[in-house]
């Protein structure tokens, strides 16, 4: 999907990527991140949201937590939206303070004292039993925690394993008993997905889910409620800042926009952000029809992948569908044209496709230095942001953490 749009804006990153694993610095199933462009479309996106009178609370969970990242991201976006409290604390521990929690995944009751203790800018809850819940870990903190109320996406527009949130119909009645929890203020409401892409064009435009958490703002106002906030996150990225400025939000969660991967970059080469990520594979073996198959680790099953760079020959092989309920222990590409040089077992293979890194079991590998023609590798780390290397709480099979890459 993105292997056009990173040949052609950051050809510098297929190069390094490519030379590392040729080294045997980086193992096969590794996503290789440039720092400067993550760092760089961050910076975009905090101008953007200047710009606009917005608030981005930046999600870390496409790129894999890395801490490098997160510090470079951080750099300009300081707050952070986790997807769970494992993220929250990865974030955490990388200096980033905390925005929105429990936007995606509900704060579990033994988590709230600990993640409420960082004095998060809002807290989403899906029900008054999770409100109940932050109500009472806040009181025995000793504050009032600022909650938003997240509602139930509109019939077609959420995805399964995201289920939750308050009917609109049931804002009223439901408000009124969060007004008797001493420990919690309402302090706005979110949706998800508010922005999708479309899927011809790229162009991210608004869902029915954002008319509808316009629209609880709005009875939440006329509650007597001050000062609300409407986060309004999906395909939030610089084209997207103006559309959620018009529609009313205060604040957007951008995640692939840091990669420069949403469906837009894919088609629009002019967009501020710039792709940011490959992932580098390598041959193990050939099918007696020609067909090569890749290790696998981290083939997303939503990537949308279509093609794969032979880093050895410069062949472009299509990548063959797969079923997403197996497990990817190999990719088949489509056999190479007569003529077209023979592939080998170990042969480099790089590609790059939309992706949610935390969910794989792939390395991350991040460089800097491709910005200023000066490539190194300062740091490798699992799909969860946790350091290779020796040391408490290390994985102990990393190779040179700050190598010079060479092509």
């Amino acid at each position: 999907m993105f292997l056009d749009a990173v040949l052609g804006r950051n050809p510098a990153l297929v190069e390094a990527a490519s030379a590392l694993h040729g080294a045997g610095v980086i193992p096969p199933d590794t996503y290789v991140l440039d720092l400067d462009a993550v760092e760089a479309n961050a910076a975009a996106l905090a101008a953007g949201a200047q710009r606009y009178g917005l608030g981005l609370w930046c999600v870390a969970k496409q790129f894999g937590r890395s801490p490098e990242l997160v510090r470079a991201v951080a750099r300009h976006l300081p707050a952070f939206a986790a997807i769970d409290p494992a993220e929250a604390r990865a974030l955490r521990a990388a200096g980033v303070r905390a925005g929105n929690l429990g936007h995606l995944v509900q704060i579990p009751r033994r988590a709230l004292p600990e993640l409420l203790a960082w004095r998060p800018e809002a807290v989403t809850v899906f029900d008054l039993d999770n409100a109940r819940a932050v109500s009472e870990a806040a009181r025995a903190l000793g504050f009032v925690q600022d909650v938003l109320v997240r509602l139930e996406a509109a019939a077609g527009t959420g995805f399964a394993g995201q289920e939750g949130g308050v009917p609109p119909q049931a804002l009223e009645g439901c408000a009124e008993r969060l007004e008797r929890l001493p420990g919690i203020r309402i302090a706005g409401v979110t949706a998800f997905p508010c922005m999708v892409c479309d899927p011809v064009s790229g162009r991210p435009g608004p869902t029915s889910n954002l008319a509808r958490a316009v629209a609880a703002r709005a009875a939440l106002a006329a509650r007597g409620h001050t000062g609300l906030k409407l986060s309004a996150p999906g395909a939030t990225s610089v084209a997207a800042l103006p559309l959620l400025a018009e529609h009313g939000a205060t604040h957007g969660e951008p995640g692939h926009a840091l990669t420069g991967t949403t469906p837009l970059h894919a088609v629009d080469r002019r967009q501020p952000e710039r792709p940011a990520y490959v992932y580098v594979t390598e041959v193990a073996h050939t099918l007696a029809d020609g067909r090569p198959a890749v290790y696998g680790g981290g083939f997303y099953p939503r990537a949308v992948i279509r093609g794969a760079l032979l880093a050895r020959t410069g062949a472009r092989l299509a990548v063959e569908e797969a079923p997403p309920g197996n497990i990817d222990y190999y990719r088949l590409l489509a056999a190479p044209a007569a003529g077209a040089g023979r592939v080998r077992a170990g042969d480099t293979v790089v590609l790059a496709f939309r992706t949610q890194i935390f969910v794989t079991r792939s390395r991350v590998a991040v460089v800097a230095g491709l910005s200023g023609g000066s490539a190194r590798l300062v740091g490798q780390y699992d799909a969860l942001g946790r350091a290779y290397g020796k040391g408490p709480g290390r994985h102990d099979d990393r190779g040179p953490s700050r190598a010079r890459v060479t092509s």
